[in-house]
C-alpha cells in the first residue's frame, strides 16, 4: 500500500516531522509511506493561474493520484492548520473539476510542545476533508502533546502509548482505504 506523506510544517526540527518519521517506521510491512518534502516551493494560490499550473503543483497532484491513501502530520497554527499546508490543499483541489482528493483516505497525526497537541488543527483539517470528499480515519487519534519531553535528541518517539496509536491509526488507515476502494469498485460495475 502506497501512502504519500504531507507535513504542514517547514521548521527544520519540527516536531511533526519527528511524528512523521516515527510513523514511516512503525508502519506495517505492507505500508510505504512516502513523503512530499515540497510544500515550502507552493506559490502562494492564485486562481488566475490554474489554466497553467506551477510544476510543483503537478507534481503534487500527481502524486496525490498515485497514492492509495493519505497520511496528513501537521502542527496547530492559532487553532488551525498552518497556512503552506492550506495553501498547498488549495492548490490540489482547484480547478473546480479537478480536485485529486475527491474520493481519497486520509490519516491525520499532530505534535505539539502544549497540552492540546494539535487537536484543533485536526478538526479544521477534518473540516476541510468534507469539502474535499476525503474521508478520515476516525480513530484512534494521534495527538502528542508536550512533543518536547516525548521524543528524544535525535527524533525517536519515547512514548510506547503513542507508538501503539501510531500502529492502529495506520492500519486502520489501510483497512479503511481497502473498504472504500471494494466499495467502489462495486459501485462502478453497477
Amino acid at each position: 500500500m502506497k501512502v504519500l506523506g504531507i507535513v504542514g510544517s517547514l521548521r527544520k526540527n519540527s516536531y511533526n516531522m519527528m511524528l512523521f518519521k516515527n510513523a514511516q517506521s512503525l508502519a506495517p510491512e505492507y505500508m510505504k509511506i512516502e513523503l512530499f518534502e515540497r510544500l515550502g516551493e507552493f506559490p502562494l494560490f492564485n486562481q488566475d493561474l490554474e489554466s497553467d499550473l506551477p510544476e510543483v503543483v503537478r507534481d503534487f497532484k500527481r502524486r496525490i493520484r498515485e497514492a492509495d491513501a493519505l497520511l496528513f502530520v501537521t502542527p496547530e497554527y492559532n487553532y488551525s492548520v498552518p497556512g503552506v499546508l492550506k495553501n498547498a490543499i488549495d492548490w490540489a483541489s482547484r480547478p473546480y473539476n479537478d480536485n485529486v482528493f475527491d474520493g481519497k483516505v486520509a490519516g491525520i497525526m499532530s505534535a505539539s510542545i502544549g497540552m492540546i497537541g494539535g487537536e484543533r488543527a485536526q478538526l479544521h483539517l477534518r473540516q476541510i476533508f468534507t469539502f474535499l470528499n476525503i474521508t478520515a480515519v476516525n480513530r484512534p487519534e494521534v495527538i502528542i502533546t508536550f512533543a518536547s519531553k516525548r521524543f528524544d535528541e535525535k527524533g525517536v518517539l519515547l512514548d510506547d502509548d503513542a507508538k501503539k496509536f501510531i500502529k492502529e491509526h495506520l492500519e486502520n488507515l489501510a483497512s479503511l482505504a481497502k473498504s472504500l476502494r471494494k466499495i467502489n469498485s462495486v459501485v462502478e460495475e453497477s
